[in-house]
């Protein structure tokens, strides 16, 4: 199973990857990127906004189906 996930940390909220791809990431109250939906994780516009990140903060991992049910 994927995860997308953004470090909110590294984040310089620049807004490359909301305009790419508004259907998965957003900004949130500190102006930074945030995930708004795991949904479609196949989608080319993940992978765009992934390489459009200035400071590499996004991700697209898999995860361990074992850790959901824990």
């Amino acid at each position: 199973m994927k995860k997308l996930i953004v470090n909110t940390e590294g984040c310089i909220g620049c807004g490359a990857c909301v305009g790419i791809d508004p259907e998965h990431f957003d900004f949130n109250e500190d102006g930074l990127s945030h995930v708004i939906s795991e949904e479609n994780l196949d989608s080319s516009a993940i992978q765009d906004a992934i390489a459009a990140c200035p400071v590499q903060v996004i991700s697209l991992e898999e995860t361990d189906d074992e850790e959901k049910a824990a």
